[in-house]
C-alpha cells in the first residue's frame, strides 16, 4: 500500500511532470537505474511510496477529467514521458479568487462547476501532504489552501514564490497546529538559480573579486506568462537575493524573469553574465546560456521534498522545516550557502529524533 498520501493544489506542468515521474521511476529498483533522479530511495521511502489521492483546479478542460487525462490538456504543454495508467482520481473544482490574472484570462477557460469543500476533501482521502503548485502571482488562492491545510490537519508544501514558510506568521501557525510546512519557491534540478550560486561561489574562493552579474530568465508556458504579468517583481527580490547570498561581500547582482515568448512553449532559456577581477585587478567576464524544460525541472526536487515531509510528519516536527526549506527552495525562512543547505539536509535524513 502507498505509505505517502498527496494532495494537489493546481495540476499544470508541474503536476504532470510529477505525476509522470512516479510512473517513470516507479518500477526502478536499483540507484543506477533511476538516471535524474538524485535519490531514489530517501530513508527507505521510495518513488512508487507516493500516492497522489486528489487534486484541485479550475479549468473546464481539466476539472471532472481523471487526473491521468488531465495532466495532459490544455493549457498545458509539458513534455510526455511515460503513459499512466487511470488512477481514477477525478479533478476537483477549486476556487477561483486571483487564480487566474489579467494575462491569463484569454488562456485559463474557467470551469462552472460547483467548488468542493477542500478541506472536507482532504479530509476524505486521507491526505498527508498538500502541495501548492498554483500560478506564482496566485497569492489569495495559496493563502487559502494553507488554512485548508491547516483544517484538514495537512503539511504544507508552498512552490510558489509567495511567502509563506518564511513568513513568521505562518510558520507560528503552523507550528501551533503542529503541522510541517516547507518554502518558498521551489529550485530547479537543472537551476539557473542554481547554477548562478555555484559560479559565483567557485569564483569567490578561487580569489576572484565580482562587481557585476545578473542572470535572466525568457519562457514560454502559462506559468512563465503569469509570472511576467503579476510575478515578476517578487521572483526577482527572492531570486537576487538568493544569489547574493553566495557570495560573501556586495556586488551588483540582477535575477530574476526578464520576457514571456510564447513558441518557447515549456522551453526556459537562461542568461547568466558575470564580470570581476581576478590576479592582480585583471579583468574577466563570462557570458553564458541555459536552455532547458521547465516542468521536469520540479520532478526530482519535489520527489524529495515529499518524502521529507513526510519523514517531518514521522517525526512529528512542526512548523516551518528550515533543514527541507534550504535544500530545496530558493527562499527558506534563513538563508544559507548551498554547502550548508546539504549538510542541514543529510542531517536531517539521518538523525531519528
Amino acid at each position: 500500500m502507498p505509505k505517502i498520501k498527496v494532495a494537489l493544489a493546481g495540476v499544470g506542468n508541474c503536476a504532470a511532470a510529477l505525476v509522470q515521474g512516479l510512473k517513470y521511476y516507479g518500477d526502478c529498483e536499483k540507484e543506477e537505474e533511476a538516471i535524474g533522479l538524485r535519490h531514489l530511495f530517501l530513508n527507505g521511502f521510495h518513488p512508487k511510496d507516493i500516492q497522489i489521492v486528489v487534486a484541485f483546479d479550475i479549468d473546464n478542460r481539466k476539472v471532472g477529467k481523471d487526473l491521468s487525462e488531465a495532466i495532459f490538456s490544455e493549457p498545458n504543454n509539458a513534455p510526455k514521458i511515460a503513459d499512466i495508467p487511470r488512477p481514477n482520481i477525478t479533478v476537483q473544482k477549486g476556487p477561483v479568487l486571483d487564480g487566474v490574472g489579467e494575462y491569463t484570462k484569454n488562456v485559463v477557460q474557467i470551469s462552472k462547476q460547483s467548488e468542493v469543500n477542500i478541506a472536507g476533501m482532504l479530509e476524505e482521502s486521507d491526505s498527508e501532504i498538500l502541495l501548492n503548485l498554483l500560478p506564482s502571482g496566485a497569492v489569495k488562492a495559496s493563502q487559502f489552501y494553507a488554512e485548508q491545510a491547516l483544517n484538514a490537519g495537512c503539511a504544507f508544501v508552498n512552490a510558489t514564490p509567495i511567502f509563506m514558510a518564511s513568513d513568521a506568521m505562518w510558520a507560528e501557525r503552523f507550528e501551533k497546529a503542529e503541522l510541517p510546512l516547507v518554502g518558498d519557491d521551489l529550485i530547479d534540478q537543472v537551476g539557473a538559480t542554481t547554477l548562478h550560486k555555484t559560479l559565483l561561489r567557485l569564483l569567490s574562493m578561487n580569489g576572484v573579486r565580482i562587481t557585476e552579474t545578473y542572470q535572466l530568465d525568457v519562457g514560454g508556458g502559462t506559468e512563465s506568462l503569469d509570472t511576467f504579468d503579476r510575478s515578476r517583481n517578487v521572483k526577482r527580490a527572492v531570486k537576487t537575493k538568493s544569489v547574493e547570498s553566495a557570495l560573501p561581500y556586495k556586488a551588483e547582482v540582477v535575477a530574476g524573469s526578464m520576457d514571456y515568448v510564447d513558441f518557447l512553449q515549456n522551453r526556459r532559456d537562461s542568461y547568466f553574465w558575470i564580470r570581476g577581477l581576478y590576479f592582480s585587478r585583471t579583468p574577466m567576464q563570462i557570458d553564458l546560456k541555459l536552455s532547458t524544460v521547465d516542468a521536469p525541472n520540479a520532478g526530482s526536487v519535489l520527489l524529495d521534498v515529499i518524502r521529507a515531509v513526510k519523514i517531518a510528519l514521522n517525526k512529528k516536527l512542526k512548523g516551518a522545516i528550515l533543514p527541507v526549506c534550504a535544500y530545496a527552495f530558493k527562499h527558506p525562512p534563513q538563508m544559507v550557502p548551498l554547502e550548508t543547505a546539504e549538510t542541514m539536509f543529510a542531517d536531517f535524513m539521518t538523525n531519528n529524533s
